[in-house]
């Protein structure tokens, strides 16, 4: 499916949740990694203010692009930020939304 970037070059960007491992499935507790590079993925929970506006997004990152000590309350710069809209069926329910990942974190805005 294709993604799209995201211009966050005017919005004020905060950690809202330290960065949780990603995981393929829960009852095995297998992380998720990426398929390029196979570094582990790590889903941070973002406050993403911009044009008066402030939401929560859960933002997937590879472990190498996330700085040491995040922590909640940190202003950040986020790099590559790209959107996705995933569809799935799991015991005859169909579930959708979209999906957002990062290439990295920089503590800082």
């Amino acid at each position: 499916m294709p993604s799209f970037k995201i211009d966050l070059s005017t919005a004020v960007v905060f950690v809202a949740t330290a960065p949780t491992p990603k995981l393929v499935s829960k009852q095995t507790g297998e992380r998720a990694v990426d398929r390029e590079t196979g570094a582990g993925l790590s889903t941070v929970g973002l406050l993403i203010s911009d044009e008066g506006e402030g939401n929560l997004y859960q933002v997937t990152v590879p472990e190498t692009g996330l700085p040491e000590n995040l922590m909640p309350g940190m202003p950040v710069s986020v790099i590559g930020l790209k959107a996705r809209d995933w569809e799935n069926t799991f015991n005859g329910q169909t579930r959708h939304g979209i999906s957002f990942r990062a290439v990295a974190l920089t503590a800082g805005a």
